[in-house]
């Protein structure tokens, strides 16, 4: 059986909670909401299941547990890399890799991830390669704004960003680039 791909737009308020504290840690409003289309890879799984479901109006609240989301913090992904592969013409950029800044790199697959910088030795950097909300359990409250069929041009656009083709995420032409995305409008 085919499915459709749905083009969902919601507002949300998500919290992230660890060691029995809750924080807010991201809003999507009705005026800058959140929209995605079904069946993409775009969200987590657990997060569009609870949500393609739902109508224009429907409000919903629920939580994903941390081994569903971005899994359990790992002391083991916790990295040593050599302070050259980070040089550019033998320079290294101090102010670049302080503490807590987020670094992109590139796998052996040469898929795009994301690490956070630990610290800075003599001859290394100190990553931390796990999800920020590793080890968080993630709630999210909202409404649904909308929930319609996909257009095909909606699905082509959204492919092509999920391809590293497109803007990454300008909708309504709010984007400077002019790069002509209509988002899920």
């Amino acid at each position: 059986m085919e499915t459709e791909n749905k083009c969902i737009t919601v507002a949300y308020k998500l919290y992230a909670t660890a060691d029995e504290e809750r924080e807010l840690i991201e809003e999507a409003t009705e005026k800058h909401p959140f929209s995605f289309i079904t069946d993409l890879g775009t969200t987590l799984d657990v997060f569009e299941n609870q949500i393609k479901n739902l109508n224009k109006g429907d409000k919903f609240e629920f939580t994903i547990p941390c081994a569903n989301a971005y899994g359990e913090y790992n002391e083991e992904h916790i990295i040593d890399l050599p302070k050259k592969i980070f040089e550019v013409d033998g320079h290294f950029d101090t102010e670049a890799f302080s503490k807590d800044k987020i670094i992109p790199l590139i796998n052996a697959d040469g898929q795009r991830i994301y690490g956070s910088v630990v610290e800075v030795l003599s001859d290394t950097v100190v990553m931390d390669m796990n999800h920020p909300l590793a080890g968080d359990d993630l709630t999210f409250i909202g409404k649904v704004i909308e929930s319609r069929i996909a257009t095909g041009k909606e699905i082509e656009e959204a492919l092509a960003t999920v391809n590293g083709d497109g803007c990454g995420g300008c909708h309504d032409g709010d984007c400077e680039s002019g790069c002509g995305c209509s988002g899920c409008r």
